[in-house]
């Protein structure tokens, strides 16, 4: 392959963003919204649940030291879930949450909060 050809191949896109810089809390989102997709299949997987658990609650702390309040509250909105019984309905209330919670994280990382 020629210089100029790969040189043409590894021109950024006008208007593409790069990947976002991931923290550690949003390394646990991530991990907790992979979690609650896989709780849809098996909801009654008491060990990802408790590691759910276990991440909301780092998230929790993180976010707290981090200075945003609505975080915490939502994790803990979501450790109730995580003790209801095993439903779709209460792993769909997971993945929404997790969904709000990285969203919110990418507007803090982006400087809109």
């Amino acid at each position: 392959m020629s210089n100029s050809l790969y040189a043409l191949n590894r021109t950024p896109v006008p208007g593409a963003r790069g990947p976002q810089h991931v923290d550690a809390l949003g390394r646990a989102i991530i991990e907790g919204r992979e979690a609650a997709s896989y709780l849809w299949q098996v909801p009654g997987d008491a060990e990802t649940r408790a590691r759910v658990a276990v991440l909301l609650k780092t998230i929790s702390r993180d976010s707290a030291k981090a200075g945003r309040s609505e975080m915490p509250r939502l994790c803990e909105d979501l450790l109730l879930a995580t003790k209801a019984s095993p439903s779709p309905q209460q792993v769909d209330l997971l993945q929404d949450g997790f969904d709000r919670l990285y969203r919110l994280w990418g507007a803090a990382k982006s400087g809109l909060m």
